[in-house]
């Protein structure tokens, strides 16, 4: 589970590192897309990812369900409660949101592009595909939604990531929240920039 979510935040790293490019140039856009649409290693690893978010929503029902069977009937005492962060507790259901907008994510642009490329068809550019999605007011509110929900879920994650294979002092504990909470909000941040820079700009 941890090994699987630390694979895919280099991913959403590199995805938020390219959006924001496209807020720079389109042009480099265009040529960023080109690049990973055709490169042999993101070719190799599109299906690595995909076997690794797979892997990670199976471990998270999985978990869950374990989670569940063992507290039976008993909710969390009060105590407990307090402690827990608002992600901590919804986990599975902020992975739900995650996944589900995911999907329309890909039908988006996975589809109309590297999809296409795989099948010999006509690929739609990156940069027709970013101002036509990102102009619309619904999609532009449901990728704001979409980012919440993964900022949220990665506040938890990333540092229970780290937690889990071992730096799990009190020390440790500490500093990783906090990277946690930096690199979400950072991650947040450049997604949140091109989605509101081509809504305001299609105005």
């Amino acid at each position: 589970m941890s090994i699987s979510g630390l694979f895919l935040i280099l991913f959403l790293t590199l995805h938020a590192a390219i959006n924001l490019v496209a807020v720079l140039s389109l042009e480099a856009y265009d040529k960023a897309c080109e690049f990973m649409e055709t490169n042999p290693i993101v070719q190799v690893m599109v299906p690595v990812l995909a076997v690794g978010f797979a892997v990670h929503i199976a471990f998270a029902f999985v978990l869950t369900w374990q989670n569940r069977k063992a507290r039976g009937t008993e909710k969390y005492g009060v105590g407990n409660k307090t402690k827990m962060s608002w992600a901590l507790q919804n986990m599975l259901v902020l992975g739900l949101v995650v996944l589900g907008f995911l999907a329309v994510h890909l039908s988006q642009f996975w589809a109309k592009m590297q999809l296409r490329e795989w099948t010999g068809l006509e690929v739609v550019k990156g940069s027709e595909l970013v101002v036509e999605v990102l102009s619309n007011p619904i999609n532009a509110i449901m990728y704001i939604v979409w980012i919440l929900a993964l900022t949220l879920h990665l506040t938890h994650g990333f540092w229970s990531s780290f937690q889990s294979v071992g730096l799990n002092n009190s020390k440790w504990t500490i500093r990783l929240k906090i990277i946690s909470h930096s690199y979400a909000t950072l991650i947040a941040a450049s997604f949140l920039t091109t989605i509101i820079y081509f809504y305001i700009k299609s105005l």
